[in-house]
């Protein structure tokens, strides 16, 4: 057998072929993770203020925290 010859590193352009791939990968990710935030903390977030706000009653809450003696100008 032959003995075959070593192959030359890359010695221009290394930097600029690095940063593209990590610049593609960082937008990746960070598309990735603002999508999760929106679906997981977001939306979730709105559902349970839709939920309490469905059955809320101000004027009954208003009665509970004057009965409690939270408020001191009514009576």
């Amino acid at each position: 057998m032959a003995p075959s010859a070593l192959v030359k590193p890359q010695m221009q352009g290394l930097l600029a072929k690095c940063l593209h791939f990590h610049i593609v990968g960082a937008f990746a990710v960070s598309l990735s993770v603002a999508a999760l935030y929106n679906i997981h903390y977001t939306n979730t977030r709105k559902k349970a203020y839709a939920d309490f706000y469905r059955n809320y009653d101000s004027m009954k809450n208003f009665e509970e925290m004057k009965k409690a003696g939270i408020f001191q100008s009514t009576k």
